[in-house]
């Protein structure tokens, strides 16, 4: 993990993470307590994927949830040691993701990013369990996916932009 920090003369403070998995997030705190989050690009890093704006109240409530106060998930450490470098993940897919109206097997996610889709859940809750090659992505659905971390990072690419 990366983490910079940086003054904004007469608007606040900015902090610049890159996580592990290699996503980059910028949060500037003004001086009128409001934080504005944006996620950049990992390939184009001047791009903005996306942005939300929280006041005073919001961002201490979406930071007591991720600091773990309101829910600690409980993970063994036997599970961690069996998953090793596994991850699982649940993916959207927006409207503009290139991979709608594609076949799973068109894309051939598994031979070109080595992750494996293990379900999706559609709007209506339909589930599909183990999804075949003629499964067709439809805007969003949700992906239950697994790999490695870089794997993964490849899928999205791949869904996101229809190739690597």
């Amino acid at each position: 993990m990366d983490l910079r920090e940086s003054e904004l003369p007469g608007i606040g403070r900015k902090y610049s993470l890159r996580t592990r998995s290699g996503e980059k997030l910028v949060i500037v705190v003004h001086n009128d307590e409001r934080r504005d989050i944006f996620h950049m690009d990992a390939d184009e890093p001047d791009e903005m994927r996306s942005m939300v704006t929280l006041d005073d109240e919001e961002a201490r409530v979406v930071s007591a949830i991720i600091a773990g106060i309101t829910y600690k998930p409980k993970f063994l450490e036997n599970q961690e040691i069996a998953l090793d470098s596994l991850v699982i993940e649940w993916i959207r897919l927006e409207p503009l993701s290139k991979c709608v109206g594609k076949r799973i097997g068109e894309l051939d996610i598994r031979k070109t990013t080595g992750s494996t889709i293990l379900a999706v859940v559609e709007k209506d809750k339909t589930k599909h369990i183990n999804p075949g090659a003629e499964y067709v992505f439809t805007p969003g659905v949700t992906l239950v996916v697994a790999g490695e971390r870089i794997q993964l990072n490849q899928l999205k690419k791949l869904l996101l932009n229809g190739m690597l």
